[in-house]
């Protein structure tokens, strides 16, 4: 039998090396599972641009919202492993894993890490005439009324769905979720009246923020973020409350791991670029690439944690 793996080992790893040597030799599509203008759109158009000029090839973004992201994931996870199709997620990827019970995909098989491209807290913000200026505020006024207040998120599984889910539970507390499909509508319903408020990423809200559209009560990281200056942590009010959203870039299940490796060391030098940094570091975003076996640990992990999370607060993907 060791014979017989030898002797196929060696076209194997020949057509495999052929495969990396000349990729890419045509356009990339990055499918992101979201509408176009939440936070994942911030992150993926400018290093989309970016890997273009790397790799010598188009990246184009294909924007793919539905079903909390399972949409779009899936799609990818049905590509072919070649590296061409790709999937630029958040958290949601391992969300899901537990939140949604018939996935159409494996999420361990489905995908192949290439890396994690940054992180950053979500984000807590109201309407700047909203009567509600802080965590304690919110708090107040849920548990006077439960299920009056509400709040929205770019859907169903989403990591700003995960983080209200938890602050809901570690605050005791109901607020009616309204989830749609990608966090550009949750904001103009926000603006609109039509929420009282929204879990939305760093990246996604702080445009609003900055031009006084939106008012930031609190940010989901363990600590505060130079970002959202004089902006507290949730944790200041509900001490031990974490939910940093990050954000990743996968292949198909299968992908060669050549190709994987080229695609890394790709991501690398242009997240490395300081322009890059500091456009992500202004709206609360760290950059942070690991290796793709790094990720599909990390992805791991994650699942685990929100599996928790997703049990004890019985959250549904309904």
């Amino acid at each position: 039998m060791a014979g017989a793996l030898a002797g196929l080992s060696s076209p194997l790893w020949t057509a495999v090396g052929q495969t990396a040597e000349g990729y890419p030799s045509r356009p990339i599509r990055a499918v992101v599972p979201f509408t176009a203008g939440g936070g994942t759109d911030v992150v993926g158009r400018e290093l989309a641009q970016l890997l273009a000029a790397e790799l010598g090839q188009a990246v184009v973004i294909d924007n793919r919202p539905g079903g909390g992201t399972v949409l779009g994931s899936d799609l990818v996870s049905k590509a072919a492993p070649d590296g061409y199709t790709l999937l630029l997620t958040t958290s949601a990827l391992a969300i899901n894993a537990s939140l949604v019970k018939s996935l159409p995909y494996d999420t361990e098989k489905g995908f192949s890490a290439v890396g994690l491209i940054c992180h950053g807290p979500n984000v807590l913000v109201v309407r700047p005439d909203s009567p509600y200026r802080s965590v304690a505020d919110i708090i107040r006024a849920a548990k006077a009324e439960p299920g009056k207040l509400t709040y929205g998120s770019s859907g169903n599984g989403s990591a700003v769905h995960l983080a209200a889910e938890l602050f809901k539970l570690m605050a005791g507390v109901d607020i009616t979720h309204v989830p749609y499909r990608g966090a550009g509508p949750a904001y103009t319903d926000l603006l609109g009246g039509r929420l009282d408020m929204v879990f939305g990423t760093a990246g996604g809200v702080a445009a609003f923020v900055k031009g006084d559209r939106m008012r930031a009560l609190a940010v989901t990281s363990p600590q505060p973020t130079p970002a959202y200056e004089g902006v507290p942590t949730v944790a200041e009010t509900l001490p031990g409350y974490e939910a940093e959203v990050w954000y990743g870039l996968f292949a198909p299940g299968g992908t060669p791991a050549p190709v994987l490796a080229r695609l890394n060391e790709a991501l690398r030098k242009v997240t490395a670029a300081p322009a890059y940094r500091s456009r992500l570091a202004g709206e609360g975003l760290t950059v942070a690439v690991n290796t793709p076996e790094e990720m599909t640990r990390f992805v791991r992990a994650e699942e685990a944690r929100w599996r928790r999370v997703v049990t004890d607060g019985r959250i549904t993907s309904d």
